[in-house]
């Protein structure tokens, strides 16, 4: 079993930073497969029904949930989609639906058709307009979602929806009606036999190999500071802000614009988001950055990116300005604190026998912490706002960008997970049991 590398930070000095690319997680000890990957409902052996061939729906739903559940880890900005007790997910794409700009153009399309998935994302791309059912967490349209969910179960799983239970995770804070909506197109139109919905953040730390410490979690979306102890979040600590990704894009897209490149369709934005993950870095010390970048003698200095209409663009400041708004969001506007001051909000709401434990149990999830250079100005950050001689740990593991899935993979792969579930004829005796018994 290999060593999960990390970044460990220590209070004072950086201990080691290793960020390697390419290395696959650790195998995980769960080993539950799927049982029917796009094959008809299997027959139920005959020995073992008592009432010859009729077979009732609660037997089938009792049959469902032996079957390896699905985990889907909703994100705003990707989808990813995979059996429990697999090591990374099997479906992965942008969480968008694109249609298309003229049927004229793109041959054989028909009106109302809608295009999802890896090839919509690179082939299909610039023939579409593109657009994201979640924003900040929050589904904003129900039916391009239920497509996404149908893309998902047809095309990414091959496999029926009703044949095994699912793990959905959502944002901490979201509202009560995200949940609501959401069980009730898995229940009634997905017929899944039962659901569980978790924290993004919770299941961050569980692949981690923690059940104690704190998890900031930046996807496209939503920035979260979640701390847990024992395996529990502790809702009253919570903090959470909607900065991430994709207004990291979007301020990129104007910086852009200010250097003279336009990108104005919603296909061209996908593209500043390629730019953005290729390029960009936090800067250690932005003031310093930005006055060493004032300064410079050659005005030709910067990284040159080639589009994929083969023009190249040369982008200099605008690679440290667009992540900047991660930790300072009044650069864009917006009235929130950094995510270095919601970790520290985060911690001190906890009781402070604990505080001590969760500085040395800083957990880095999603996209947006894989810019280069976070993992250094957070532990600067946090050294200036946290208690002196606080001991300081930040492990940011090189599959961060699918630890919520793999943590879910390692909790729904569980046999004793099974009593978890709430199963479709529980939610039809009392819809509010997602929220009583779900966390």
């Amino acid at each position: 079993r290999c060593q999960r590398p990390v970044i460990e930070i220590e209070y004072g000095f950086l201990l080691t930073i290793i960020e390697p690319s390419g290395i696959e997680p650790p195998s995980l000890a769960v080993t539950a497969r799927p049982t029917n990957k796009g094959v008809p409902p299997r027959k139920r052996n005959e020995t073992t029904s008592t009432r010859g061939n009729f077979l009732d729906a609660s037997h089938k739903m009792t049959d469902s949930l032996h079957n390896a559940p699905i985990v889907l880890d909703n994100g705003s900005g990707t989808i990813r989609a995979g059996f429990a007790g697999d090591d990374l997910p099997k479906c992965y794409f942008p969480s968008f639906v694109g249609r298309p700009k003229h049927l004229r153009v793109l041959a054989g399309a028909l009106e109302g058709e809608v295009f999802i998935g890896q090839k919509a994302a690179t082939e299909l791309r610039g023939l579409l307009k593109i657009r994201y059912p979640l924003e900040h967490g929050i589904v904003t349209d129900w039916d391009d979602m239920e497509k996404i969910w149908e893309y998902v179960y047809g095309e990414g799983l091959k496999t029926l929806s009703e044949e095994h239970p699912v793990l959905l995770t959502e944002p901490p804070l979201n509202p009560r009606s995200n949940r609501d909506t959401a069980a009730q197109i898995l229940f009634e139109t997905f017929n899944v036999p039962a659901l569980y919905t978790s924290i993004q953040a919770v299941l961050s730390l569980y692949a981690s190999g923690r059940t104690t410490g704190i998890v900031l979690d930046s996807g496209d979306g939503v920035s979260h500071a979640v701390p847990v102890y024992e395996g529990f979040a502790m809702p009253s600590s919570i903090r959470r802000i909607d900065v991430a990704g994709r207004d990291v894009t979007e301020y990129m897209q104007m910086l852009l614009r200010k250097s003279g490149y336009v990108f104005h369709t919603s296909a061209e934005k996908e593209v500043v988001r390629l730019i953005k993950e290729s390029v960009t870095y936090v800067a250690h010390d932005p003031r310093k950055e930005e006055k060493e970048w004032a300064n410079r003698t050659d005005p030709a200095k910067g990284v040159e990116y080639v589009l994929p209409d083969g023009h190249k663009l040369k982008i200099g400041a605008e690679r440290f300005r667009a992540p900047e708004i991660l930790f300072d969001p009044e650069i864009i506007g917006l009235e929130y604190p950094g995510v270095h001051q919601i970790v520290v909000d985060a911690i001190n709401r906890t009781d402070l026998d604990l505080r001590k434990s969760l500085y040395s149990n800083i957990v880095l999830s999603g996209g947006s912490t894989l810019t280069r250079g976070f993992g250094d100005r957070l532990l600067t950050e946090l050294q200036r706002l946290a208690v002196k001689d606080m001991r300081i740990k930040i492990f940011a593991p090189p599959e961060r960008k699918y630890s919520t899935w793999i943590g879910g993979s390692i909790l729904a792969g569980l046999s004793t997970f099974r009593k978890m579930w709430v199963s479709i004829d529980d939610w039809h005796e009392n819809p509010e049991i997602i929220h009583t018994k779900l966390t």
